[in-house]
């Protein structure tokens, strides 16, 4: 009876680490994690959607942001904002305006 309560406890601790796991993981992919960009990463970013832009004002970066590796939020100088995507190798993807 000791062995069968002790695997129920092992496979009930197993399967809430699943959840939580897979949890994570479909956060990490629908982009949900946020993170800004920092060091070497943010400075390539930045320079690769400035130079699309054709200048403005960098106001946000984030990782993994609506399918790209990089999400860079630019305000351009007529005020106006848009979110400039980018690949792994800081090639642009597509831009769009961000109304937020």
């Amino acid at each position: 009876m000791a062995l069968n309560r002790r695997t129920k406890w092992i496979a009930g601790s197993a399967l809430a680490l699943a959840v939580i796991g897979g949890g994570s993981g479909m956060a990490l992919a629908n982009g949900a994690d946020d993170k800004p960009l920092s060091g070497r990463v943010l400075e390539r970013a930045t320079a690769a959607a400035l130079e699309h832009t054709g200048g403005g004002k960098v106001t946000e970066t984030e990782i993994g942001d609506e399918g790209a590796a990089f999400g860079v939020e630019v305000r351009l100088s007529n005020g106006k904002q848009v979110e400039v995507n980018l690949n792994e190798s800081f090639e642009v993807t597509g831009q769009e305006a961000d109304d937020e």
